[in-house]
Order: C-alpha cells, then sequence, then structure tokens
C-alpha cells in the first residue's frame, strides 16, 4: 500500500471514530518539515496552522506519524474538543505578543542607529506577528503548548510564560503494517506506552485501521479475565476438547487469579488432553473456531531432555553468525512485548523431560521477581535471527501466559517443590471412556459403529487399570475407535480379532509391576478370556510374577 493511500484510510478512519463534523478537518501533520519530533521533556507533534480552523469546527484533530526500524510507523491523532476554546485564547495571546515582538524590535533598529543599547526591549519574546504556522508541543505534564517563533529543543523548563495550555481529550494509534509478529519494533509499542505516559493510559485508544492475513482481529485484543467462562468452555468444546471434570474452568482460574503470574502445569497420564487443553483454552481465548487456522500469538515449545541451563528457552549469542539465536520462549515474549494488548500464549511441552529448575530458573525468577531477563552483556542490541532486535535485558510481560505439561513415567524427572510452589498444578488424571465416545460419535457420526463395537471392552479393561494407576488416556480410546473404522471400510476382519491386535499393540504394553499388581492381571486376563493372543501375554506376565517376582510386558 502506498504512503499517501494509508495516510488517508488513517484519517478517514480517525474522523469515524472521533464523531466529528465535516467542518472539523484533521491538521495532517505527515510531512518532513512539520512532522512529529520527540524532544527533551516531551514531543513536538508538528507544525500546524491553527488560523485555517474554521468557526464552526468543534474540535481540533492533528494526525501524525513517527517511523520506527525496521519499517514500522505509528500514526497517532490527538483529539482537542472539551479544550478547543484554550487553544483559541492562546493564539489571540500570542497574536498580542507578536505584535508588541514587532514594536519591540523596531525600537531596539532605532536604538542601535543611534549608538543605544535597549536591553529590556532585547528580552521581549520572540514571537511573530504571523500566527499560520505554529508549532505545537505535548510536555510531560500531559497539556498541549503553542509558541509560533523558533523550535524548542526542551520543554524541561517553567512553560507558565507560553500559557495557557490545553489538555487533549484522547489519543488513537495505528500501527502500520499491522501483523502480529515479533518482528513488530519493540520501540513502537514504547512509543505507545510513553504517549500513555504522558497524556495518561486511560487516553490512549488503538484502532485496526489495515488489514493483512496476519491482522490482530478485536478478538485477540481482550485478556482471559475479561471473557464469560461459558464461553470459553463451549470455545473448547467446539474445537473438539473433552473436558467434563472442570478441567477449562480450573485452567481460567489457575491462569489468571493473580495479575503478575500467569503460570500454570498440567499433570496426568500421557494421553488425556493435556497439550490439547492448553491449545484449545488459547484458541478460544482468541476467537478462533478451528484447530487448523494459524494462531500468531500461540506458541509451542517442546522441551528437550538434553537442557541443562536457559538457552534452550531464552537463546544465545552465536559468534559464528554474529547474531543472537532467537527460540520459541523467547520469541513469545518478544510478540507479548510488542503486543501488550493480546494475550499471548506458550505451551512447555514435557516440561519434566529435563531437569526443570535447571533450564527454567531464570524465567521463575522474574516471574517472581518481576525482574528482566538477563539475555547477553552487550552494551547495545544485538541481531536475532527473527530479523529483531535483541536487548541485553527484557522483562516478561504480564500478558505472557505459560502453560506446562507433565508426564510421572520412567522417562521423565520429578519436579521440585522449588518449581511446583511457583506454579498452579492441575491433575487431569481422570478419564471417563463412555462419555469421550458418546462426544466422538457425536462429533464423527461416521464413527459411531466402531465406537459401540469397542465400548464395552475399552471400558472394562480402563477401569482394571485404572485402580493400579496404568490406565490410559483419550488419545488411545480415539486411535482405538479409528482403528476398528479402518478395518471396518478396508481390512473386514472379525472385530473381536481387532480388537485383540489393538489391545497388544496399545493398552497392555505398558503392564509392569510385582506381586502387589497380581490382582491386575487376573481381572484382565478374565477380561480377555475370549481373546488369544492378550490372554496369552497376560498368562506369560502371571508365570514371570510367580518366577522372578515382578513382570513386564516389553522386555
Amino acid at each position: 500500500m502506498k504512503l499517501v493511500e494509508r495516510q488517508q484510510q488513517f484519517i478517514e478512519e480517525i474522523q469515524k471514530y472521533f464523531g466529528t463534523s465535516k467542518a472539523t478537518r484533521p491538521n495532517k501533520l505527515f510531512g518532513v518539515s512539520n512532522s512529529a519530533k520527540i524532544v527533551e521533556g516531551g514531543m513536538q507533534i508538528g507544525v500546524v496552522n491553527l488560523e485555517s480552523a474554521r468557526d464552526d469546527a468543534e474540535a481540533f484533530i492533528f494526525a501524525c506519524v513517527m517511523k520506527f526500524p525496521p519499517e514500522d510507523e505509528v500514526y497517532f491523532a490527538v483529539l482537542v474538543r472539551k479544550d478547543k476554546a484554550t487553544l483559541l485564547a492562546r493564539l489571540a495571546e500570542m497574536k498580542k505578543l507578536g505584535a508588541a515582538a514587532k514594536t519591540a524590535s523596531e525600537t531596539v533598529d532605532s536604538g542601535a542607529e543611534s549608538g543605544e543599547e535597549d536591553t529590556e526591549a532585547e528580552s521581549v519574546m520572540k514571537y511573530s506577528a504571523r500566527n499560520n504556522l505554529t508549532p505545537i508541543y505535548i510536555a510531560s505534564d500531559g497539556r498541549l503548548w503553542l509558541r509560533n517563533k523558533g523550535f524548542w529543543n526542551s520543554l524541561a523548563i517553567d512553560l507558565t510564560p507560553f500559557g495557557p495550555a490545553a489538555e487533549p481529550d484522547e489519543i488513537v494509534v495505528a500501527l502500520y503494517p499491522p501483523t502480529a509478529s515479533a518482528r513488530r519494533s519493540l520501540l513502537a509499542r514504547e512509543f505507545i506506552g510513553w504517549l500513555g505516559s504522558l497524556i495518561g493510559r486511560e487516553k490512549i485508544h488503538e484502532l485496526a485501521v489495515w488489514t493483512d492475513t496476519a491482522t490482530v482481529r478485536p478478538e485477540m485484543r481482550r485478556m482471559p479475565h475479561t471473557i464469560e467462562i461459558s464461553e470459553l468452555e463451549s470455545g473448547v468444546a467446539g474445537l473438539g476438547g473433552y473436558y467434563t471434570n472442570g478441567e477449562v474452568r480450573r485452567l481460567h482460574a489457575a491462569l489468571n487469579f493473580l495479575s503478575h503470574k500467569h503460570f500454570v502445569i498440567l499433570s496426568g497420564l500421557s494421553g488425556t488432553g493435556k497439550t490439547q487443553l492448553a491449545l484449545k483454552y488459547a484458541r478460544a481465548v482468541h476467537g478462533i473456531t478451528s484447530s487448523e487456522a494459524a494462531d500468531p500469538f500461540l506458541f509451542v515449545c517442546p522441551v528437550r531432555p538434553e537442557w541443562t541451563d536457559p538457552t534452550g528457552l531464552t537463546g544465545y549469542y552465536d559468534v559464528l553468525s554474529n547474531r543472537y539465536v532467537v527460540p520459541t520462549f523467547l520469541e513469545a515474549v518478544l510478540v507479548a512485548t510488542a503486543h501488550r494488548d493480546s494475550p499471548v500464549f506458550v505451551i512447555l511441552d514435557e516440561l519434566n523431560l529435563a531437569r526443570v529448575e535447571y533450564y527454567l530458573s531464570d524465567v521463575l525468577s522474574c516471574i517472581e521477581t518481576g525482574s528482566a531477563l538477563q539475555l547477553h552483556s552487550n552494551s547495545v542490541p544485538l541481531e536475532g535471527t527473527t530479523g529483531t532486535s535483541i536487548r541485553a535485558e527484557l522483562p516478561l510481560p504480564s500478558n505472557l501466559f505459560i502453560v506446562g505439561t507433565i508426564n510421572i513415567d520412567e522417562t521423565t524427572n520429578p519436579v521440585s517443590d522449588k518449581v511446583l510452589d511457583r506454579a498452579s498444578v492441575i491433575d487431569m488424571s481422570a478419564v471417563d471412556v463412555p462419555g469421550f465416545l458418546a462426544d466422538l460419535a457425536a462429533r464423527a457420526p461416521e464413527l459411531k459403529e466402531a465406537s459401540d463395537i469397542c465400548e464395552a471392552k475399552l471400558t472394562e479393561i480402563h477401569g482394571i487399570m485404572a485402580q493400579y494407576g496404568v490406565g490410559f488416556g483419550y488419545r488411545v480410546v480415539e486411535e482405538f475407535i479409528h482403528y476398528h473404522a479402518f478395518n471396518a471400510r478396508h481390512l473386514k476382519q472379525d472385530a473381536d480379532t481387532v480388537t485383540d491386535d489393538l489391545l497388544m499393540q496399545k493398552v497392555l504394553v505398558k503392564l509392569r509391576g510385582a506381586e502387589r499388581q497380581r490382582p491386575l492381571l487376573t481381572g484382565i486376563e478374565k477380561a480377555c478370556k475370549h481373546l488369544p493372543r492378550a490372554n496369552a501375554l497376560i498368562l506369560r506376565l502371571l508365570s514371570d510374577l510367580d518366577e522372578f517376582g515382578s513382570f513386564q510386558a516389553m522386555r
């Protein structure tokens, strides 16, 4: 889009937003000579012709732009409606001062010709008699000040002689390009925050003027605590989630009950939908109704077992490429920093594959103390592998939501109290096989026949295994049904034969234990009397238990 086109679109949108009449014509301050500039103590928002304001205009609107590397533009418009009379009074005062300055100048010239000096005349403020070009400033007091002669390099002075000053009603901002990306310059977002610190954050409003495929939609600009839980539960269910034990409510509360800490750990059997709950909750918050649709504010970070320090999360400086490597977690932090009004979710999948307190220690410290992540020691920002600049320190933004998932088995590490104390832990081990199968059949009617075939046996086997903490999750149940449906379409084997194969392939392979698990084996043996392969495996495990005092299906 051409520069002139987006400037015009911005003007049209702010006129709609402010609801002003055609008589109120925005002052367009997009040029080189009349554009916004940062000065000490505030900023010059532009050089405007205030005398061109029509008498029937109900407000002043100053439309400006600031540019930040690499390619960001922050368009902003300052509205002065309630205090319009104050600006007009200041213009009238400047006319008087301009006339006085002109008279004083003539007096000084006359005195110079006669060899006399008039120091009092030299001290007169240098106002021009013409007011058609007037620099306008926002000072640290949040008010607008005018002077029509010269450029102020600093507002860190007593501004009283330059009053009266007007108070802006609000400032509307729009970012171009409108993408939700870590490539968004952090300077652009910081500038918007700085504007808010000048006039009050409640007076800053952001508009979505331009759109593209990665535009931040309005639904993505709402924090989770502002959304009704019923909307989130229906959103998760619409995405195919089956959580009937209050998991969505518990996750919602645990993530949002503190304003400064959003860290939750989902624990439970493998395949119970822990990662899917986090994914579906984030999409529901963002108003996304499809699991296939892209979500620019959702990041999945698989934990690797070799992580022993924070670099897997927060990155490192690569001396060969002379750039800072930006992993997924750090990219999420950068996106959250650049888009403060949107919730950003990062999922640490299989959190305890590595020692959590080793690689997550820096992040946990920042969560608790509010301190910044220490990324490197260079005094200037480094170029990141994602194209954005990486500063030495980066605070964790309050709109970052962290969800970790853990399994408890022989491949994982125990999670220390240090980590558990800093998170809310939600157990998701409960599995409702009949309820899940009914929900699955309702979502996918083509699976109903397979579901009916499997329900009784799956429910029976799961009930026996769950008593000993070796039950299976919804992932196994759903794959069991899909396998049966595939067989009905293509293989056309006997249903009991397929069930026997699947028990061997998906369920019984996890059996292991000692004497206290003998009732587990005997219970499964009774349930599998008519399934030859499964029954043979159970008999072998019972024999191993008798001979060695323990058993293990996979050996």
